[in-house]
């Protein structure tokens, strides 16, 4: 099981729904500046999700957590994160990858009815270095 201390995001909302999920992959930074980690080397990612909203949905959830899950870690899940289109362009670094996994999870949100919103990501790439992502207000309308 996960317990981790989080920081907290303050926030208007009624409900702060946080799903914590591992995800062990593969990555490189393609550059002479990034000394050991130019070479392909993986993590067991720790990603804490922080999403909120103010509506359940006809279930009486903000958003089921199964579904959070499912946008990630099978998409990510076991693989080289070099090859992903969401990469194309980009080293994948831990802050990339919080970025990047905030907007996809934000893209998914705007498809629910209740409209929830993911305002912090977390990704612990080692039990010693995490790094927190929070969208601007304005991207998150």
């Amino acid at each position: 099981m996960i317990y981790n201390y989080y920081p907290q995001v303050p926030h208007s909302y009624r409900y702060e729904l946080n799903k914590d999920m591992h995800l062990s992959a593969a990555h490189y930074i393609d550059n002479d500046l990034a000394g050991k980690c130019q070479k392909v080397h993986g993590h067991t990612y720790t990603i804490n999700v922080t999403i909120v909203g103010d509506a359940l949905d006809k279930l009486g959830f903000l958003i089921d957590f199964k579904l959070i899950k499912d946008q990630i870690h099978k998409k990510y899940d076991h693989s080289i994160l070099n090859d992903h289109p969401d990469f194309k362009g980009k080293h994948p670094t831990t802050e990339v990858v919080a970025e990047t996994i905030t907007t996809e999870i934000n893209r998914f949100l705007k498809q629910q009815t209740n409209q929830p919103k993911c305002i912090q990501t977390i990704v612990r790439e080692t039990p010693t270095s995490y790094v927190v992502y929070r969208p601007k207000a304005s991207e998150l309308e």
